[in-house]
């Protein structure tokens, strides 16, 4: 059997793609470990559209349901290690996708939305702290260190950019960069470091978190005096890059220096005829949950166009 499309991914994106794909009657295989993404760990989520307040456990739970209730011959879903794809490989008819307990299935088309994961911070208490007043993602939290005084782990463009949101919540922010100079463009870190309520401090690599029940400070290297620094702060915000879930799509299609898929942002079409990406695991400027459900349906419209009038 031939599936038109398979779905790989279970996060927002992934969800957002399989409703629409079981709506549109395009036979489906969705293929996940699990559901709820990145967000799953968040404790409190406030820009997911339509709720006030959720927690990402909730969330993964609500997606899952929300899928599973198009389920059927047509609309197939495998999670765990039936859901976790290990290989792809191109054939006559389109693919051939091999999961982790050895079953391959065959597909016209793929849609890859399987995210990607933040690098964490390896220092002690980074675990410790994870969510605890250390966070991975300054549009989702915030707005819960209002009036407080932040630090912002990375130098490149996210990390500047993080800093920038900030400020329309915080005290003050520090950027803590491990280089000697900023990875973020020229424009974008001399607009940021002119604010006043910024302070950038170049090489100084972390090595450690401190708290109590919450963050309470951090402790740096500084590179050229090999002295190290306790730094009081109420929270932590790590911007050390992603890495993109797109190991097995590799080389059927284009990568960014990062390994993230290069894709048209009209249809999210990538260089391979017949798969399409969405979300964090492509080349989209801004990585949200919101932006990769949007996304993602776009893809399927474009998918259903590709599978019924080519």
């Amino acid at each position: 059997m031939t599936y038109d499309l398979i779905i790989i991914g279970g996060g927002p994106a992934g969800v957002a793609a399989g409703v629409y794909a079981a709506r549109k009657k395009i036979h489906t295989l969705l293929l996940t470990v699990d559901f709820g993404g990145q967000s799953q760990v968040s404790p409190d989520i406030h820009n997911w559209i339509g709720d006030q307040s959720i927690s990402g456990n909730d969330l993964a739970k609500k997606l899952e349901a929300h899928v599973r209730q198009y389920e059927s011959e047509t609309f197939v879903i495998k999670t765990g290690n039936s859901g976790k794809v290990q290989t792809i490989n191109q054939t006559d008819a389109g693919f051939m996708v091999t999961v982790g307990n050895g079953e391959s299935f065959d597909t016209k088309t793929i849609l890859n939305v399987a995210g990607s994961n933040r690098r964490k911070l390896d220092v002690p208490g980074a675990v410790e702290f994870d969510q605890k007043g250390l966070t991975y993602c300054a549009s989702c939290d915030g707005p819960f260190f209002t009036d407080k005084d932040v630090v912002v782990i990375g130098g490149g463009n996210a990390g500047f950019e993080s800093a920038a949101q900030l400020l329309a919540y915080t005290k003050s922010v520090t950027i803590l960069h491990r280089g000697a100079n900023f990875k973020a463009d020229k424009i974008t870190t001399e607009k940021v470091l002119t604010h006043p309520k910024i302070t950038a401090i170049l090489n100084a690599t972390p090595t450690a978190v401190l708290g109590d029940k919450f963050v309470t400070g951090i402790k740096y290297k500084n590179n050229d005096s090999r002295e190290e620094v306790t730094l009081s702060t109420d929270g932590i915000f790590v911007e050390i890059g992603f890495i993109p879930n797109t190991e097995f799509l590799k080389p059927l299609v284009d990568t960014n220096d990062y390994g993230a898929i290069v894709v048209d942002h009209k249809t999210q079409k990538t260089s391979q005829a017949g798969i399409w990406a969405a979300g964090d695991c492509t080349d989209a400027l801004y990585h949200q949950n919101n932006i990769a459900t949007g996304d993602a349906v776009k893809a399927i419209e474009d998918i259903y166009n590709y599978l019924h009038l080519k």
